[in-house]
Formats: C-alpha cells, structure tokens, sequence
C-alpha cells in the first residue's frame, strides 16, 4: 500500500534535528491572537505531527533515538506529554508505547516529564493494552522515589485493575516485578483479602491465579483462609476449578482447607461435583496428592464418600476418578 503521508517516514529523523536547529524567522508575525501569532500556532502543530509521527513510526526508526542529542530528547519528551490527549494517543499505539519506553529511563530530566503525565493518567494508561506497558517500565527504571508514588497508586487501585481486561495483566507483571519487600507484601494482602471476589471475575481470577504460582506461603494460607466454605462452588467453574488446584499442589493447610471442604458438603453435591466439566479435576487431584502425601484421614475420607458412587462416575469418560477408586482397597 502506498504511503500517503506528506511527511515522509525516511526523513523523520533528520526532521526532528532539523526543527530544533532552525535560526529564528526575521520575517514579521502575523497578527497575534490570544498572546501567541497564528504562525506559531501552525509550527506548533507541525512540529507536534511530526513528533507523533516519529513515535508511532516503523520499528526501523527506533535506534536513531540513541544518537539523539539532550536537548531534542528534551524537548521531545515535554511536547508528548504537555498534553493529556496527545501523550495518550502515543501511548496507546503500539510502535508509539514500544519507542516511549526506550526513552524513559534515559535522563532523569525527562523521566519527570514521563512520569508526571503518567500519574495524571494513571488509571486510563493501566487499563490500555499498550499504554500499561509504559507505566510497567517506568517502575522498572525511575528513580525510587517516583517508583514509590507509583506504587501507593497501584496499591489504592489494585482491585479495579485486576479486574479489568488489560489492568490485571499489567498487574501481574507488575507482582512479579516488585522488589520492594514493604509494597509486594501490602500487593499480596489486597490479593489476598479479596480472593473470593477475585476468584469470581472473569479477569481478577488470573490475578489470583498468579499470586499462588509465586508460592508465598502466608499469602498462601491468608487466600486458602478467605476461600474455605467456598472451594466447591469456585470448583464448579473453569477458573474457579484452577485456582482451587492450585490450593491443593500448595499441600499442608491449603490442601486440608480444599479438601475438608469436598468433605463437607453433601454427597449429591460431591457426586456431581466429580462427574463435573471442571469439578472432576479438582477432585481427582485431590485424590492424587492426598495419597501421595499420605494423608491418609484426608484420602480415604474422599474414597468413602466417592466408592459407592463408583458405577456412576464409570460414565465420565474423561475422569480418572473411577480408576483411582478401583485401584484401592479401603479399609472396612
């Protein structure tokens, strides 16, 4: 397809040098309105298109940013973000977040400008597929008293962005980022404190998910805790079913606080649970891991409540839960 910009993509480079480099006009102003002429008014918007136009170019264009001299960085990086609208629009192309993100970090003088247009944005950048990723770089390499502020920011919204379709993946990039021991455990307690909501939103589940792949043992127990009573129900569902596995692989109370819970519940309900889409899953592996564990209360009060049952869970073509019956022999 034809490029039918003006202003052609080979010459962004030279153009962005050449802006700043232009001797001041002799010729008069014309008539001036507001305090500013009409003419600067007009350069202004050129000189803001060619920016976006550079930003949001082909892939081929980003190395010339490491021969860029300080004062056109500069200058570049108070022109995006001088205004609201404008900084977004860059930040929600993809060309335009990759090359943003390799001009943070490179002055702190311009991390200021960065930063500041991020906090003024804070939760419509989070909750953008591309724009995330700028805020997720400016915490890798701002100074820490910036990275600071940006975490009180995502502590305050944490639960908003875990459940919003691109805020929980720039969360849990974020999660695996934190080295700041003080904010990473006040993360995983907001996690944690709200597992059950989490655990039933279509996005806030992957939140959940996540935190128990770190294997954190208090944040662990603290979900395991704010999930007992309702590990049958989250069972039941695609997600819910996952999270509920993965309390069971993290053994000791995790796994009894699942378990106890199949145990719980009456057997229709276990019955059904086991001949489930989802559910089968969770109990077989709740089978699985407490006979390796040998924990033999926890096993065989499952097998007891299952073995009666076993002709009809023989009609589950995907489960392995009847094989695991037929395999043991239960104590009378």
């Amino acid at each position: 397809m034809a490029n039918n910009n003006s202003f052609s993509m080979s010459t962004m480079f030279n153009t962005i040098q050449e802006i700043l480099n232009e001797e001041p006009l002799t010729v008069p102003s014309p008539p001036s309105r507001g305090g500013y002429s009409l003419f600067h008014i007009r350069k202004a918007e050129m000189d803001i298109q060619r920016i976006f136009n550079f930003m949001t170019g082909s892939e081929d264009l980003k190395d010339d940013i490491s021969v860029l001299d300080t004062g056109t960085l500069m200058w570049m990086a108070s022109l995006m973000t001088s205004d609201c609208d404008y900084f977004m629009v860059i930040t929600t192309n993809k060309n335009g977040s990759k090359t943003l993100q390799k001009l943070m970090g490179m002055s702190d003088d311009m991390d200021v400008f960065f930063f500041e247009a991020i906090m003024r944005l804070f939760i419509h950048v989070m909750t953008d597929k591309y724009a995330s990723y700028v805020t997720i770089q400016g915490m890798r390499v701002f100074q820490q008293d910036k990275r600071e502020l940006m975490y009180d920011q995502i502590l305050r919204y944490a639960c908003f962005l875990a459940r919003d379709q691109y805020g929980c993946i720039a969360l849990n990039e974020i999660i695996t980022d934190l080295d700041d021991p003080y904010y990473r455990d006040q993360l995983l307690d907001i996690v944690a404190n709200n597992a059950l909501l989490l655990s039933n939103d279509v996005y806030g589940n992957f939140v959940v998910q996540h935190v128990l792949k770190l294997r954190d043992s208090r944040c662990t127990r603290n979900i395991a805790d704010k999930l007992c009573g309702y590990c049958v129900e989250l069972s039941f569902k695609k997600y819910g079913s996952y999270i509920v596995e993965r309390l069971l692989e993290a053994g000791d109370v995790p796994m009894a606080t699942v378990v106890l819970d199949l145990l719980a519940c009456k057997t229709e309900m276990l019955i059904r649970l086991a001949r489930s889409e989802y559910g089968n899953f969770v109990v077989c592996k709740a089978l699985e891991l407490t006979n390796e564990i040998l924990t033999a209360d926890l096993f065989y009060g499952l097998v007891n409540r299952l073995m009666p049952y076993r002709h009809l869970l023989h009609r589950s073509p995907r489960s392995k839960i009847a094989t695991i019956l037929d395999s043991m022999s239960v104590p009378n």
